[in-house]
């Protein structure tokens, strides 16, 4: 009984409240102006849409969910009513994924894609909270060479994809549900700012 009371207290003892839990999140975008580079990706999205070029967007785990949830805003609707743009999340093809992966190694599962649906002036999303995932930075490389814009959006300081991306949009410093939670909201004001600037410049119907 005493092992067990011992225990119970170890685990009440990390307990958290709903506070606890609404704390640590209110300091999750101080200090930070993410404004400049967000514009800049917007910008770029922006552009390969006008062009009817595509957006790839591709992450890992948590990082992967996000990456579909961005393009399915893209091809679907953020809020507006208007014509479905070309996003396409790289991580939802379990037979190209498992295929690549078996033939070519994990770290090509999002390049060799890229490469097959990527052109110049395109723009490739990568997510990826420590900026370390080696499909990530091989799927930037592959990009540079085919002139698509790279997008990191990342955390923890940025990592070795910031050398490589053209735009980085670096989050908090942290456990990866802390930059995840603000690389949520930041796709989607990505998107709504997307949006809004071409359903304000489009063409009367």
């Amino acid at each position: 009984m005493r092992r067990a009371a011992k225990a119970s207290g170890q685990i009440l003892a990390f307990m958290k409240t709903y506070a606890d839990c609404l704390d640590e999140r209110r300091v999750l975008w101080a200090g930070t102006d993410y404004g400049p580079t967000v514009q800049r990706a917007v910008d770029a999205i922006v552009r390969a849409f006008r062009a009817g070029g595509r957006v790839l967007v591709f992450g890992n785990g948590g990082s992967a969910a996000q990456a579909q949830h961005i393009a399915a805003e893209f091809t679907g609707r953020f809020l507006l009513e208007r014509q479905p743009w070309a996003g396409l999340a790289l991580t939802t093809d379990t037979s190209a994924l498992t295929a690549i992966a078996n033939d070519y190694g994990f770290d090509q599962v999002f390049a060799r894609q890229l490469r097959a649906h990527g052109r110049g002036g395109d723009v490739a999303i990568g997510l990826t909270t420590s900026g370390k995932s080696p499909n990530v930075l091989e799927a930037f490389r592959a990009a540079r060479e085919l002139k698509i814009t790279t997008v990191a959006i990342t955390g923890n300081g940025g990592g070795p994809v910031v050398d490589i991306s053209d735009i980085a949009i670096v989050g908090p410093t942290g456990p990866s549900w802390k930059v995840q939670e603000v690389h949520l909201a930041l796709g989607h004001i990505v998107c709504e700012m997307v949006e809004s600037t071409l359903a304000s410049t489009a063409a009367p119907q």
